[in-house]
């Protein structure tokens, strides 16, 4: 084999795990009140609402990211037979468990302040899908973490692999994360 055909495989392979994963998942955070378990009996068979703040591709009208982003979120959904939905509750419930997902945050945004309502937003970079996302118990944070990729537009594959990704590290149901009362996170 020429040495030219060897380095262009061996480059080839390099490439490989870098295009297996179209997302970048940022720092992860867990309160010690997280359970897996909770998340799984609170959301499965249910509606569980999503609220966006920013849009992640300014020249689109919002509406119509939400709309085409809703169905990538439902096909990448975690395990439990949930329903992501927008809607606001008829009545809120108690707890109230819901998804902020932050398009382009400020630096100084911390998950504490959006669990109770509070959003501050940057501008966003061109080709660059970024969001914060941020799951949340009443006004309790119980995980956040950040994830990006590249996307122009919201009917890009690589956001549903970065919805795929992000939604398990949301939802971790690792026994790794042991509950309160020593059980492991299993439903």
């Amino acid at each position: 084999m020429r040495l030219k055909t060897k380095l262009a495989a061996l480059l080839g392979l390099m490439a490989l795990p870098l295009s297996a994963s179209a997302a970048v998942i940022g720092g992860t955070y867990y309160a010690p009140q997280y359970d897996y378990a909770e998340f799984f009996a609170a959301t499965d068979g249910r509606n569980f609402q999503v609220i966006l703040a920013g849009n992640p591709f300014p020249g689109l009208d919002p509406g119509g990211v939400a709309r085409d982003l809703l169905p990538l979120m439902q096909a990448a959904k975690p395990r439990p037979a949930l329903t992501f939905t927008y809607d606001d509750p008829v009545e809120r419930p108690r707890p109230y468990y819901r998804l902020v997902l932050i398009f382009n945050p400020t630096l100084d945004l911390g998950s504490n302040a959006v669990c109770n309502g509070t959003t501050r937003l940057r501008p966003g970079q061109p080709g660059l899908f970024y969001v914060y996302a941020v799951y949340c118990r009443n006004d309790q944070v119980l995980s956040e973490t950040t994830a990006w990729t590249q996307a122009t537009a919201p009917n890009d594959p690589r956001i549903g692999q970065l919805f795929r990704e992000m939604f398990q590290v949301v939802w971790n149901d690792s026994p790794a994360y042991p509950r309160l009362n020593g059980r492991r996170n299993a439903p």
